[in-house]
């Protein structure tokens, strides 16, 4: 088993070309050693399109003894993560605010933040 904590965003507001790290701690809590895939889902709240409810961003897989603890570090691209198509299918990062989730699946997100993206 395993538990998740201490989910930082960095910076919380950026804009489209600035990178932002996103951070959790992973601790195995079970009695044996472990695998977890540590999955990062991104959701726009607010899009001028149909959206979908949650995107992967970005995964990675990290092998715990009993007790270990591991942070575990993505960082999003707003250009490369963030993009929709508008209405007119141009590719586009709309400001606004953005849900972060942090879990072992898109079902079991167990950490959630928010970003907002500012237009510049």
């Amino acid at each position: 088993t395993f538990e998740y904590g201490d989910l930082k965003i960095s910076p919380n507001s950026a804009d489209a070309e600035s990178d932002v790290k996103v951070s959790c701690k992973v601790t195995n809590t079970g009695k044996y050693k472990g695998d977890e895939v540590v999955q990062l889902y991104t959701r726009d709240e607010v899009a001028s399109v149909v959206t979908y409810d949650k995107r992967l961003a970005g995964f990675e897989r990290v092998s715990l003894e009993p007790g270990e603890t591991k942070t575990v570090v993505f960082t999003i691209k707003p250009r490369k993560n963030l993009t929709i198509f508008d209405k007119d299918m141009r590719e586009i990062v709309e400001p606004g605010e953005f849900t972060i989730f942090v879990g072992s699946s898109s079902e079991a997100t167990r950490l959630t933040g928010k970003l907002t993206i500012k237009s510049r």
